[in-house]
């Protein structure tokens, strides 16, 4: 009967991982074996460690929900290869084969595998991206148990399943004849040994649940969705392999001002309509303070100017552009005097305008 590690832990079964992990924590402290000496309490440890170990990862969990077991219900031999497939057969024998002996044609003996990578988000704002920065972060992973040294025990022995080879034969008979396969040993899970007496520390497990904190430096010009690999910050490896890596994703928080678009920045900057009329030098935001532009007299708008060199770095060397998206703003309340200026350029139909006209029309909208 397959275990309930969601009520081992005390939680239900569509608990979040916050709560699974905050569980397993005053559970894990409650019965360690330092701090609780009771009788029973190294076996509930144990079993605390394998409930978390399954349901603390959410790729081990789906397929416990979906199967009841953690344990992969897919095959991964290698199939029959014998020269029946095709022909005047008018079917592939591989399936057929496959479907009797499910593993045939045999699985060598793995080695310790890598440890997991890990993927941590962190969300920095755009000046950080800017300028560069070192992060301090931190987050929970497996180590290796210090007691066992990740063996998960003393007393190593040879498997006596599969005397150490880590696979282990069948033989079955067909209407074609008997038949061999190879598979991984269901004991030592094709690693040849193992152990006798389970470390009390961590379980069997050879690992444990620590809290990492770690200094991140931030390139400047890095992109969101860009990663940053931190070597062996990952999960411990089977039996001393060496650890996974873990990889760190930049998230750029929206900003107030720019919009990004990869080495290039855009922002929008109001302009009155004198200024559009006119032409000015007004001042604009860059991601380093304040810079001026100059408008030239007759800008629509929408128009859009370029600032050359004052965009984001680039991480390879150079820097990219800021754009200025100008939009003009119509005065909605008018005084007399410029209502009556207005007007009277809008009788002007022909380019051949009054003397004066503009000069006027600039000194009403300045008082």
């Amino acid at each position: 009967m397959a275990k309930d590690y969601y009520s081992t832990l005390g939680v239900s079964r569509n608990a979040s991982q916050d709560e699974i992990k905050r569980s397993y924590k005053e559970l894990a402290k409650k019965y360690h074996p330092d701090l609780n000496k009771a009788k029973g309490a190294e076996e509930k440890f144990k079993e605390i460690n394998e409930a978390y170990s399954v349901l603390g990862n959410e790729k081990n969990r789906q397929q416990y929900d979906t199967f009841g077991t953690s344990e992969s219900t897919a095959g991964g031999f290698g199939g029959f290869h014998s020269g029946f497939q095709g022909g005047d057969f008018g079917f592939d024998f591989t399936d057929f084969f496959d479907s009797i002996f499910p593993g045939f044609g045999g699985q060598r003996r793995r080695g310790p595998r890598k440890g997991s990578d890990l993927q941590y988000e962190l969300e920095i704002d755009l000046e950080d991206a800017f300028h560069g920065i070192e992060k301090k972060i931190s987050f929970e992973k497996y180590e290796k148990c210090s007691h066992c040294k990740g063996l998960g025990g003393t007393n190593i022995e040879q498997c006596p399943t599969c005397h150490g080879a880590g696979v282990v034969q069948a033989t079955k008979r067909t209407v074609f004849g008997v038949f061999s396969s190879t598979t991984v040993c269901p004991k030592c899970k094709g690693e040849g040994a193992v152990v006798k007496d389970s470390c009390k520390y961590c379980g069997g497990e050879g690992k444990v649940v620590v809290e990492r904190k770690i200094t991140v430096k931030i390139p400047k010009g890095i992109e969101s969705g860009m990663q940053i690999r931190i070597s062996e910050e990952g999960e411990p490896g089977e039996r001393n392999a060496p650890p996974g890596d873990l990889y760190i994703v930049a998230r750029i928080k929206k900003h107030p001002v720019f919009e990004r678009k990869g080495s290039d920045l855009l922002a929008n900057v109001p302009l009155s309509f004198i200024q559009a009329v006119f032409g000015d030098e007004i001042e604009v935001p860059t991601i380093e303070g304040k810079g001026i532009l100059k408008i030239p007299a007759g800008t629509q708008s929408e128009t859009i100017f370029r600032l050359n060199g004052k965009g984001m770095p680039i991480i390879r060397g150079g820097r990219g552009d800021e754009f200025i998206k100008v939009k003009v703003e119509v005065p909605t309340k008018l005084n007399k005097k410029q209502k009556e200026i207005l007007e009277e350029y809008a009788r002007h139909t022909d380019v051949s305008l009054q003397k004066g006209f503009f000069s006027r029309l600039k000194d009403s909208f300045s008082k």
